[in-house]
């Protein structure tokens, strides 16, 4: 950055037309997903993501989030972009607004549609978002269907209460007419039982929305959660869309060698290897991309 900070982008390359959807061949082919960061370092703190061990450093300008779409064009045709990387795009509102204007706009002509930007639930901003930039896809960093889990797991929740956020997000849904994705990370032992994805059921059953359940990326050191076992991922999923009629899918594990992959961006230059680009390797029942669910049937 201009300030001699560091940021990290990841580009995510796949192919749709990888195994089956509801039976029947995928649509699409080659494809390519950039997620973008729109702080440096993150002040939310959250107990299993790299970035929050960092702190807050500072907020990057809309051309700065920019920039990371210009090099990532050189490198690959990238269809969608996420703002899932470093920080919490909407403490950064005003240059991650323009940044989506500018990423809409002639230069790069990317449809909002294809444009996510993720959020812990910052209340106030998500009230404004659903009129800024009304077609964009909203994802919610939701993790647990209760709030003091979820205090626990993102410490600047106890800002926003579930029932506002959840208010918010049926203000939000009726006026934008969009499905709301939850992304909502696996915990061994913490957040991931029966009794839980439930209460998530029961907490979302009367929004459209799409689950995405994380695998959990250790983060060395510092971890202090292990990755839920396969067997509670996949009854967790089961329960949500066989007892709510929910869909649900279990987000694909991408780029953990080398330290790229959800939760695991943290820039130390020592001991880590700056990725330039990701190849999509995972399985191919999964779907890995977000923007993907909202064009796929339900």
């Amino acid at each position: 950055m201009e300030n001699g900070s560091f940021i990290e982008a990841v580009i995510m390359s796949y192919d749709t037309r990888l195994g089956t959807y509801a039976g029947s061949p995928r649509p699409g082919g080659p494809r390519a997903t950039l997620c973008v960061s729109s702080q440096v370092g993150c002040k939310m703190g959250c107990t299993f993501c790299a970035t929050g061990s960092m702190g807050f450093k500072s907020n990057l300008s809309a051309g700065e989030i920019v920039e990371q779409l210009v090099h990532a064009t050189r490198l690959s045709q990238i269809r969608n972009v996420v703002f899932m990387g470093m920080g919490e795009p909407l403490n950064n509102y005003k240059s991650v607004v323009e940044a989506v204007r500018s990423m809409t706009g002639h230069c790069f002509q990317l449809a909002p549609r294809h444009i996510t930007i993720s959020t812990v639930g910052v209340i106030h901003c998500i009230n404004k978002l659903k009129y800024d930039l009304p077609n964009v896809n909203l994802a919610v960093s939701l993790h647990a269907p209760l709030q003091e889990v979820r205090c626990q797991i993102i410490p600047a929740a106890r800002a926003f209460p579930l029932g506002k956020l959840m208010d918010a997000l049926r203000a939000y849904q009726e006026h934008s007419k969009r499905k709301i994705f939850i992304e909502y990370i696996m915990l061994d032992g913490i957040n991931d039982q029966e009794q839980q994805a439930h209460l998530l059921g029961k907490l979302l059953e009367e929004y459209d929305v799409v689950v995405n359940l994380i695998p959990f990326n250790p983060i060395g050191s510092i971890s202090k959660y292990r990755t839920s076992k396969k067997e509670n991922v996949e009854l967790f999923q089961k329960i949500l869309r066989g007892v709510y009629n929910i869909r649900t899918t279990v987000r694909q594990e991408m780029g953990q060698d080398i330290s790229g992959a959800c939760g695991q961006l943290v820039v130390n230059l020592s001991d880590k290897k700056l990725p330039v680009k990701m190849e999509y390797t995972g399985k191919p029942e999964g779907i890995p991309d977000i923007e993907d669910l909202s064009i796929l049937r339900s």
